[in-house]
């Protein structure tokens, strides 16, 4: 057998060992330290320090390190302290983790302060999605203990047109954030496209600060809402087929201002809040059609057992709905993401 074929085979070897899930041993620190980020990733732990005694001095020189086309996780953990700076994972790295200390995510954070009014070079506007933080366009995507931040601050409720400001990007399919911090103001968790698992997590922000077309479940998560609060989630949805939405489930949402819970983005926008504690005012309405009354037959929005004062409203509007258990139940478990095909936990 010649060389080539050797060749081939160990690439198909190498291809069908990829992992197809993401399990807990993903989100843990295990498995020899790399330097290099060379040869065979498998198992590699890569670490960022600002002192010097890591792998790399920053984030993105870790996530640089990370082999393209990587076939196997590779767990950058990132010592205590702030990162300046912005982060870029591109589509062809996957099976990345980004892990803090235990118990100290808000000791680790990474941090900007791009908004979508910004001037690049060529003198057009940044935009929204550009603004982020830190970008994450690959699969199998996980985090823990780790804070993303967009230090832009908008203090109207309504919003600033051009001080969209994101903290995180997430564009990759099948990521799981665990114990995870998102701190911004307007728009600041862009959970754009892919399925999604947030997972005891804090999301801070003022206007639409959750926001995207992915298919996500928020589970025991603190939505915490600052300064003048408009609006929680806006999701984006067009078609009746399209299986994507935000569901909340036993979350918490606390802060202050008057909101809404959730704006239609698009046509079918789809936001179910299940056992969720609303310790914060929900203006009547509780829903906004983003100006489109014709978006009010055709979003889906609706309430499952919540409690607090911003529970105690008026759910019978034709566009909202106070769901029984049969029609909550898609929504409450991973299943609503098809986590039985991608989550071991």
């Amino acid at each position: 057998m010649n060389l080539w074929v050797w060749i081939v085979i160990l690439f198909v070897a190498s291809a069908q060992a990829q992992p197809s899930y993401i399990s807990w041993g993903d989100l843990i620190l295990e498995g020899p330290r790399s330097t290099s980020g060379a040869g065979d990733d498998r198992g590699k732990v890569i670490v960022v320090s600002q002192n010097g005694t890591g792998d790399s001095l920053t984030v993105q020189g870790a996530v640089d390190l990370v082999p393209v086309n990587n076939a196997h996780r590779v767990k950058i953990h990132i010592l205590p302290g702030i990162y300046r700076e912005k982060v870029h994972i591109p589509a062809n790295k996957p099976y990345i983790t980004l892990i803090g200390e235990e118990g100290r995510a808000s000791e680790t954070v990474i941090t900007w302060h791009d908004k979508a009014g910004d001037l690049t070079a060529d003198g057009s506007y940044l935009g929204t999605w550009k603004s982020a933080s830190v970008t994450v366009l690959s699969d199998y995507f996980c985090a823990s203990y780790i804070t993303f931040q967009n230090t832009v601050v908008v203090k109207a409720d309504l919003g600033v047109n051009g001080y969209q400001a994101v903290a995180l990007r997430i564009a990759g399919d099948h990521a799981m954030f665990y114990r995870v911090r998102f701190l911004g103001s307007q728009d600041t968790l862009l959970d754009d496209t892919g399925s999604h698992y947030f997972l005891e997590c804090f999301i801070q922000g003022t206007t639409d600060f959750i926001f995207g077309k992915a298919r996500s479940l928020y589970k025991h998560c603190n939505i915490s809402v600052v300064a003048d609060g408009f609006a929680i989630a806006a999701h984006h949805r067009d078609s009746p087929l399209d299986d994507t939405g935000f569901s909340f489930v036993n979350c918490t949402v606390s802060g202050t201002g008057d909101l809404f819970l959730g704006r239609a983005w698009g046509a079918y926008s789809r936001i179910i809040y299940s056992y969720t504690d609303f310790n914060i005012t929900v203006r009547p309405q509780g829903w906004q059609d983003w100006g489109i009354p014709s978006r009010r037959s055709t979003a889906v929005f609706g309430l499952y057992e919540c409690r607090g004062r911003g529970a105690e409203r008026n759910t019978t509007q034709d566009w909202s709905k106070a769901m029984n258990i049969s029609e909550a139940m898609p929504f409450l478990n991973t299943e609503f993401i098809q986590g039985e095909h991608w989550l071991r936990l």
